[in-house]
């Protein structure tokens, strides 16, 4: 038997937008992955397995051609920097923004700014494409209150409908970037088996369509 395909999916929300997409695209897991604590999973294709990892972990996996392709948020994709990948496809899920915000009416300091965000590259990116210096801290949740407590300036974090923004008593300030998950493909498995991997990737875009 040839060599099974590798898909590696995200966790959370972006798998339950993801799985009706595949079997759309005629691809679907052997078992019902949400009652399962596996993380490999046989599909209806004897040479298509999928993996269910961290969304974090989606572009290090497929670049490192354990997974062969995969689906994760622009926004980790950005933060990763994942050279040795194609992004292939937007698939038009999960679909939200990635945006600076800050305390409502307050202005933003005129000199070096501090900036709390666990988007580290992508906000150091951002802000030197500007010309703006700024000193990034690092967190990995409870963004809001960086800056209710002075701790940072401003923050960099997804926003969907911006409630908890606002429940904060923060607003949205700059747009960085529309996020939404995309289809990745290992560069390597794309030149290997690009005749079993290409109609996967026009099924998912009828899929989308």
């Amino acid at each position: 038997m040839s060599e099974p395909l590798v898909i590696a999916l995200s966790k959370g929300r972006i798998l339950e937008d993801t799985l009706p997409l595949l079997a759309a695209a005629g691809i679907e897991p052997s078992e019902d992955i949400s009652k399962s604590r596996k993380l490999i999973f046989d599909t209806n294709h004897d040479d298509v397995k999928f993996i269910v990892i961290r969304a974090t972990d989606v572009p290090t996996y497929v670049e490192r051609g354990v997974a062969h392709m995969g689906i994760a948020g622009k926004d980790v994709l950005m933060e990763h920097g994942a050279q040795d990948v194609y992004e292939v496809l937007d698939l038009n899920i999960a679909t939200c923004r990635l945006m600076t915000a800050g305390i409502v009416g307050q202005k933003p300091p005129a000199g070096r700014m501090k900036v709390a965000t666990k988007f580290v590259k992508t906000a150091k990116k951002y802000f030197a494409e500007q010309g703006r210096q700024v000193d990034i801290i690092k967190l990995y949740g409870g963004m809001e209150l960086a800056p209710i407590l002075g701790l940072a300036d401003e923050i960099v974090d997804i926003v969907d409908t911006g409630g908890t923004l606002k429940a904060n008593g923060l607003e949205e300030r700059e747009l960085i970037d529309h996020i939404s998950s995309r289809l990745v493909v290992s560069r390597a498995a794309y030149k290997r088996f690009q005749n079993r991997i290409q109609p996967i990737v026009d099924q998912l875009a009828a899929a989308v369509k």
